[in-house]
């Protein structure tokens, strides 16, 4: 069965590293005439040339036929406004939302509303996060604000932006250092803000099998990536235990969920015949999806973590004890704790 429901991007990224810039190219394009906008009360200010009236509460039409609001408070509350004017006929029917997020924000909350929200996941689902990161100053930015680190760590996305303002080292320079920082990221150098329409289209089994491939198999960096986010990759040779694997990640989730940046998955399951995508970003755990069957290896399960100030070893052998031991045994074990990972100072 199709999955009809809308999906909700959330654009984000530091203080002047372009959002807006990026934002208003996007909007732009024609492919792209069918998209909402959320944009908070900061932002907007960036937006006012391209509106035909001042955003106060009231959405504006666009001149590529987008719909722009303000992000006002809940961002719950704004979906959920949007969907009654669409379904009212009040609104153009937009096939997609973006939120363009403060340049301080985490936007892990926001998926993790449309995700939770028992109203909204009926009409929408966590889409891209898409992050831009300034080649001039995102290197001491990364470095100096946990902010923006966080930001570059959780992204589906990482945009580099105002390429054409450094020579080639240094551009070279910056895309190692944030292919270290997320290696699960796709990373595209762009100037003036000319990004890749395609990451707001919608995904086809293609597309996610090319996802998918980015990151599955990846080999991990030496050593922490960025003030200790490190990326741990695991790698399993043999079908795995669902319910092994949900016990294990629910209590690495539940005790330190806020410090799991990002977690992506290509499962190999016991009784499946199809690989499984798992993802999730801090406490935010995306719904399971099938994949096709010509995606990774047969029967070999590929995972990826990037963490905030956790011991990869650690991560490791918790997997070891209850999923990789719990699928030699037969059954998850029962009623034990797995050497959960500390935190490293």
């Amino acid at each position: 069965m199709a999955d009809d429901r809308l999906d909700v991007h959330v654009l984000t990224g530091f203080l002047g590293s372009g959002k807006t810039t990026v934002l208003r190219r996007l909007l732009h394009d024609p492919q792209l005439a069918d998209t909402a906008v959320l944009i908070n009360e900061f932002g907007a200010v960036g937006l006012d040339h391209l509106l035909v009236d001042a955003i106060v509460g009231e959405p504006v039409l666009l001149g590529g036929g987008c719909v722009c609001c303000t992000l006002r408070g809940d961002v719950g509350d704004s979906l959920r406004d949007l969907w009654t004017r669409r379904a009212r006929g009040d609104l153009p029917l937009f096939r997609r939302v973006v939120i363009e997020t403060t340049g301080l924000a985490d936007p892990t909350p926001i998926m993790a509303t449309v995700a939770a929200d028992l109203a909204l996941r009926h009409h929408f689902r966590p889409g891209q996060v898409i992050t831009t990161v300034d080649a001039v100053n995102g290197l001491a930015t990364l470095a100096r604000f946990p902010e923006s680190a966080q930001q570059a760590g959780v992204a589906d996305m990482l945009l580099v932006t105002k390429r054409d303002l450094v020579n080639a080292e240094e551009r070279a320079g910056v895309l190692s250092a944030l292919s270290r920082l997320n290696p699960i990221a796709r990373i595209e150098a762009i100037e003036a803000g000319a990004a890749p329409v395609a990451a707001l289209l919608g995904l086809d089994a293609g597309d996610q099998i090319a996802r998918a491939a980015r990151w599955a198999g990846v080999t991990p960096p030496a050593g922490p990536l960025h003030a200790g986010i490190t990326a741990t990759v695991i790698e399993y040779d043999r079908p795995i235990s669902w319910a092994a694997f949900g016990l294990w990640f629910s209590l690495l989730a539940h005790r330190h969920g806020g410090r799991i940046l990002r977690m992506k998955g290509i499962l190999a399951l016991e009784g499946s015949d199809t690989p499984v995508l798992v993802q999730a970003a801090q406490h935010l755990v995306h719904r399971p999806e099938h994949l096709p069957k010509a995606t990774g290896a047969a029967g070999h399960s590929s995972l990826v973590l990037i963490t905030d100030g956790l011991d990869s070893d650690l991560i490791r052998q918790s997997f070891d004890v209850m999923v990789a031991g719990a699928t030699t045994a037969g059954s998850p074990p029962a009623h034990s704790e797995p050497p959960m990972p500390t935190v490293s100072n």
